[in-house]
């Protein structure tokens, strides 16, 4: 390259400091210009008139640096003293007085982009500096040498600190450090950013006296060090538009520098050495000062950019796109020197960019007959292309490189033409591939080939996103814009050869990729990606470009949000809330926000349970249109999901209100498909009150330890949380209410029940009531310990709500007492469990400990083990009896084989059981060992077993309450199981037994027939009996009425048969019972054993009283269809959940049969009259009736059960109903 001639002569130069220029700065939006000096003060100059606008005076020492704020609002200077002072920018006047900054003067200062806070620098420290109270904000940076510059970067979110022997880079918010550059071989004088912050540039000492360029990405140097100076480098600085740099050596020359190649393009010098340099902001000039006591001002060479074509007088027809002028000038030109190759040349390029082709080829041709030469072999390449012949295109552009006389500049710049002219020519591989490959060879190209793979980027993209390839429109518009062009105005002029040979804007490249790339995520239906493009151009693009751009991104923004909420409404429907959220707020930035967008984004964010964030949206809703309905609706839900339902009740009141005004018929319509507050209250009140109906009428706060009776439990409900989300939440969802209304209200109802043994002075109602179990109080009353570890133990197993028979019926209420007593079988059974408390039972038992405890020996316990659903055994310590797991006992094998050995019930009677007079004997057999600390109360503890409801009398004793009981069972079902005992009659009537404990023995239990030998013997009878005499028999005894008890008297349908003789056995032992051979009227004979003195008869020695011996007659004989008898327990609707048909078990004997056995291929009634013949020729359980005076009969008691058995089927038999007394 030829050697550049220094310029001596500024174009004017500012005098009027007395000593040296140590520092220069101008202001960024007027044309004035501030000097620092030697001579201690500030000059604040007007830079048209070159006229000293103020002398600024308060530093003590010479004035080294200043800056001047990105809004020109302030000045601030540091001098040789350490000591800072800030001037107003507009009047010069001094903001601060003189602060002592440093120990050692002040070697540079940088105002961040926002005006916010000045760094300083002077020994090893850099000081931040508020600038609204010129205090000290935060801690300093402390270095280990000299810091010599610091340097903000153009976003503030970097600063630059040069020390002596390396460059670091910090956060100047949380003060750390991201990055150390070695830098140069001894001093770093010097700092100074590209505008758009992606370069860095340093300055060494004397020893390397360079400048390096550094990637702020990487942080790595770009290309070789700029060399052209001798000696230190003080001071550099960046051209506006980011395309050049000046630097002020000790060499006393001030050298400007071009980016594109790192080269030295013009030399300044001075008398003596500059200190100080800077462009003036429209960048046409350089301002530099030093030992000279002035400011010269330099102008920068036009086009120093352009490397190939010097075209003159077609230039701007050819930048503007006036190719008919540019042609015509040309023309003009060649006829006046038609022997100048370089017009042929410039006019091919014009006739190129016509796409006149041919005319363009016979220009280049023309050039080069002339003059062969590089202009000419550069316009038959791209003719060539243009015609479509590519293979010589490349022939032209390979000799084009022998008149490039190696200049590598030249050389890449040629290159570059070339990709673009193959490019154009469809060869889009190869014109891609050979820019990269330029790119990788030619580090100083690298900046012509950003701008060229970025405009061709472009161009590809351009076309895919025409044919509707958005995908790959996407992809090119992204490397485009991640090709790193610069985006500075000036590009265009740096690159104005790619204007005049193609035609390009340059000048709106970066805008044009970014805008396109935006346009393109935008047409594939990626709003997201399509917004994420936009902030990301925006936060790339200078203010300028900003501005010229806003119509384009308001209307793109519009766009956005459109397509953000189509897009978020088909995730809504799909269910996709993180997806419909992100759209929708994008939509809602983009100011495309309408009631819908926000009443979307509000059910989306209930979808992901964001409740408060939808609660926001829903206000919205509400702003938008304060008498729609829908805001309100949405604002219920936001509240309800955030548990504030008071809130959320109140709201959506107001939403029925909002349906109820609304002006058209088909919105208040839809009033219908809510049900209002009151209503659900009334709704859940009824469930309330059938549920209680199943409680016990007290029951204690497991919580609190208080005893409530109901309206406390349902005033305690209401108040809780779960009643006011059950309120809140049903008022929205009627269609489901009620199931979820029972739910709620048994789960918050549902309370446990205490089964134990009572055990001396046990807590009751007087002892607790108003007051809490748990208080320390009530330490010294009995029972307490073992009542609240029953709460506890119920509240540990998630119930709020215990039962116990000792605190919770107020004994002292006769009305009370009885409803408990008749309610307690009821109460068991809907109780959610049943906690049954071993006092004798102690962790270290063995495995049969339940078996043997006495809590199965006492009377109440039947029902309290049969009832539940579900119970639990809990050893003396309150810990699970075996360390049995099981949620339910009853679904323990182990523990229930242990019960069963312990108290004869059937594990299936247990699990299945449902209250039912039918089978009696045995359910009195279970209560026959049992003993009750009051007589009565075994018989009134098998009230809720039989599903009975009678009036409770202390007092009565056993023998009335147990016959009150059987008299009951019998009226009311007819089943006389009950009759079948042994022992002592009672005085209520004689055919019961005076106690439970005559149940003890088993059942009388006769061998049943089997079916085969009923068959043979019925049709032995076809021969010998008359079928009238059958079938009048059948149907006599089917005619026969139910037993009927009533008064104490029981009406006893039998077949009866005569005694005609009653004889003592005499026994040679002592008789505690007697022994009678009884004989009857067409029975064998038999005997009976009772304690009773019978009168002896017989025909010899006949007496007046009669006995008799009947059969109670069993209609199972009859073999009629079975009618399953319907529960009497409770009101309850759970279909009977829980129970099963209870084990039959009638007096088998009487059967002789059970008619289960039988097939229901039955029978007619000739059939059946004969099976029952065969039947009732079977022996059979009897009772020894004895006639009173008044002509009732009683039973004769026997310690043994009476067997008897007919003589002779044939034999007429007497069929009655005799009254027992």
């Amino acid at each position: 390259m030829s050697q550049l001639i220094p310029s001596t002569t500024p174009i004017r130069t500012f005098e009027d400091h007395k000593g040296t220029v140590y520092a220069v700065a101008v202001f960024p939006k007027k044309r004035r210009m501030v000097t620092g000096s030697h001579d201690e003060t500030l000059h604040l100059w007007d830079l048209e008139t070159g006229v000293v606008l103020k002398k600024m005076k308060g530093h003590s020492k010479w004035v080294r640096e200043l800056a001047v704020s990105r809004d020109g609002q302030m000045i601030a200077s540091g001098d040789d003293d350490g000591e800072l002072i800030a001037w107003h920018g507009e009047t010069g006047e001094s903001i601060t007085q003189p602060i002592k900054a440093h120990f050692n003067w002040i070697r540079s200062v940088d105002f961040s982009p926002d005006g916010t806070v000045l760094a300083t620098s002077g020994d090893h420290v850099v000081k931040f500096w508020c600038t609204k109270t010129w205090q000290m904000q935060g801690d300093p940076i402390e270095c280990v040498d000299y810091v010599y510059c610091v340097r903000y970067s153009p976003s503030g979110e970097l600063l630059a600190i040069a020390i002596r022997d390396n460059i670091q880079i910090y956060n100047p918010g949380t003060k750390e450090r991201v990055a150390s550059l070695k830098g140069h071989t001894e001093y770093n004088l010097s700092l100074a950013w590209t505008p758009d912050g992606t370069r860095l540039l340093s300055a060494g000492d004397k020893y390397d006296p360079t400048i390096r360029e550094w990637d702020s990405l990487t942080w790595q140097q770009v290309g070789h060090p700029w060399e052209g100076h001798t000696d230190s480098i003080n001071v550099i600085a960046i051209h506006p538009d980011g395309t050049l740099a000046a630097s002020a050596s000790c060499d006393k020359h001030v050298r400007l520098w071009r980016f594109s190649d790192q080269q030295t393009i013009a030399i300044f010098q001075h008398s003596s050495n500059p200190t100080c340099v800077t462009f003036s902001v429209d960048g046409r000039h350089i301002l530099s000062g030093g030992y000279d006591n002035k400011i010269s001002e330099w102008e920068i060479p036009k086009y120093i950019n352009s490397k190939i074509l010097a075209i003159t007088t077609a230039r701007d027809a050819c930048k503007t796109g006036d190719l008919p002028t540019a042609e015509k000038l040309l023309t003009q030109e060649i006829r006046t020197d038609a022997d100048d190759y370089s017009l042929y040349a410039r006019r091919s390029f014009v006739m190129a960019r016509k796409h006149a082709w041919d005319h363009a080829f016979e220009d280049a041709i023309k050039s080069i007959s002339i003059r062969p030469s590089l202009t000419g072999y550069i316009s038959k390449g791209i003719a060539l292309c243009g015609k479509g012949l590519v293979r010589e295109a490349r022939i032209a552009f390979d000799i084009a490189s022998i008149f490039t006389k190696q200049d590598s500049t030249t050389n890449h710049f040629l290159l570059l033409i070339k990709a673009i002219a193959l490019f154009n020519a469809n060869q889009h591989e190869e014109a891609m591939l050979l820019v990269k490959e330029v790119a990788t060879a030619c580090l100083n190209a690298d900046i012509g080939c950003r701008v060229v793979e970025t405009y061709l980027r472009v161009e590809l993209g351009t076309k895919a996103l025409c044919d509707a390839r958005h995908d790959e429109a996407t992809s090119h518009f992204t490397a485009a814009v991640n090709a790193g062009a610069p985006s500075s105005k000036s590009i265009n002029q740096i690159y104005v050869d790619f204007t005049v040979l193609f035609g390009w804007d340059l000048e709106a490249l970066c805008l044009t990729a970014h805008q396109k790339r935006c346009q393109a995520f935008l047409s594939a239906g990626k709003p997201d990606e399509a917004l994420e493009a936009h902030k990301y151009m925006m936060d790339a693009i200078d203010e300028s470009a900003k501005a010229s751009c806003l119509v384009w991104s308001n209307a793109f923004k519009q766009q956005c949000g459109a397509l953000c909420a189509a897009n978020g409404d088909a995730a809504l429907a799909a269910s996709d809330y993180d997806r419909a959220i992100d759209l929708y707020s994008s939509a809602i930035t983009l100011n495309s926000a309408s009631i819908t967008v926000f009443a979307n984004s509000s059910k989306a964010k209930l979808g992901k349970m964001l409740w408060m964030e939808a609660l926001l949206d829903a206000q919205k809703v509400i702003e938008f249109d304060s008498l729609s309905y829908l805001g309100y609706n949405l604002k219920h839900a936001a509240l309800h999901g955030a548990r504030r339902y008071d809130e959320a009740i109140q709201t959506f009141q107001t939403m029925l209100s909002k349906l109820d005004d609304a002006p058209d018929i088909q919105t208040r319509k839809l009033r219908q498909q809510y049900l209002g507050p009151s209503e659900v209250e009334r709704s859940i009140r009824q469930v309330i009150d059938a549920q209680l109906d199943n409680a016990p009428l007290r029951v204690l706060d497991t919580t609190t330890g208080v005893l409530c009776d109901r309206e406390a439990q349902i005033s305690a409900f209401k108040m809780s949380t779960e009643y006011k989300e059950l309120l809140s939440l049903t008022i929205t969802r009627p269609d489901l209410h009620m199931k979820r209304i029972k739910k709620v209200v048994r789960r918050n109802l549902q309370y446990a029940m205490l089964s134990h043994r009572w055990e001396g002075k046990e807590p009751l109602l007087q002892d607790i009531q108003g007051k809490s179990v748990y208080d320390s109080e009530l330490d010294s009353v009995g029972g307490m310990t073992k009542l609240r570890s029953f709460c506890e133990t119920a509240r540990n197993a998630g119930h709020n709500w215990a039962w116990s028979d000792t605190c919770c019926i107020d004994k002292s209420n006769n009305v009370e007492l009885q409803q408990s007593v008749n309610s307690m079988f009821v109460w068991y059974h809907h109780s959610a469990l049943t906690i049954v408390y071993l006092s004798d039972v102690p962790p270290s038992s063995k495995p049969d400990a339940l078996a043997k405890s006495a809590w199965n020996t006492r009377g109440w316990t039947v029902q309290e083990f049969i009832a539940p659903k579900v119970i639990l055994f809990y050893q003396n310590n309150w810990t699970l009896y075996l360390d049995d797991r099981t949620p339910n006992h009853k679904e323990s094998v182990a523990i229930m084989q242990q019960l069963k050995a312990a108290t004869g019930i059937d594990r299936s009677a247990v699990v299945a059981f449902r209250p039912s007079m039918n089978g009696a004997r045995e359910k009195l057999h279970w209560a026959s060992t049992r003993v009750t600390t009051r007589q009565e109360d075994i018989a009134y503890s098998l009230f809720g077993i039989f599903g009975v409801r009678l009036p409770v009398d202390y007092g009565e004793k056993q023998d009335k309450a147990l016959g009150r009981l059987l008299q009951e069972i019998v009226a009311r079902s007819g089943d006389i199981t009950g009759l079948d005992w042994v022992g002592k009659s009672s005085d209520f009537n004689s055919c019961l037994p005076a106690s439970i404990t005559s149940y003890e023995a088993p059942p009388c239990k006769l061998p049943s027939l089997p079916e085969d030998e009923i068959q043979s013997s019925v049709s032995s009878l076809r021969k010998i009996v008359a079928v009238d005499f059958a079938s009048n028999l059948y149907t006599q005894l089917r005619n026969m009425r139910a037993p009927r008890f009533a008064t104490q008297r029981l009406h006893l349908p039998c077949i009866a048969f005569n005694v005609r003789e009653v004889r003592r056995v005499r026994s040679p032992a002592v008789e505690t019972h007697f022994t009678y051979r009884v004989k009857a009227d067409g029975l064998h004979d038999l005997f009976i054993s009772t304690d009773e003195t019978l009168v002896q008869f017989w025909p010899a020695r006949p007496i007046e009283q009669k006995f008799v011996l009947v059969r109670p007659w069993d209609r199972s004989l009859l073999e009629l269809p079975d009618f399953v008898e319907p529960s009497d327990f409770g009101h309850n609707t759970e279909s009977e959940e829980g129970y099963g048909t209870s084990p039959s078990s009638p007096l088998h004997d009487w059967s002789s049969g059970s008619p289960a056995s039988v097939t229901q291929d039955v029978f007619d009634l000739e059939s059946r009259a004969l099976r029952l013949l065969v039947r009732l020729g079977q022996p059979f359980s009897a009772f020894l009736l004895a006639q009173q005076r008044s002509g009732e009969y009683k039973r004769i008691a026997s310690d043994h059960d009476i067997i008897g058995q007919v003589n002779d089927i044939r034999n007429p038999m007497d069929i009655r109903t005799i009254e027992i007394l």
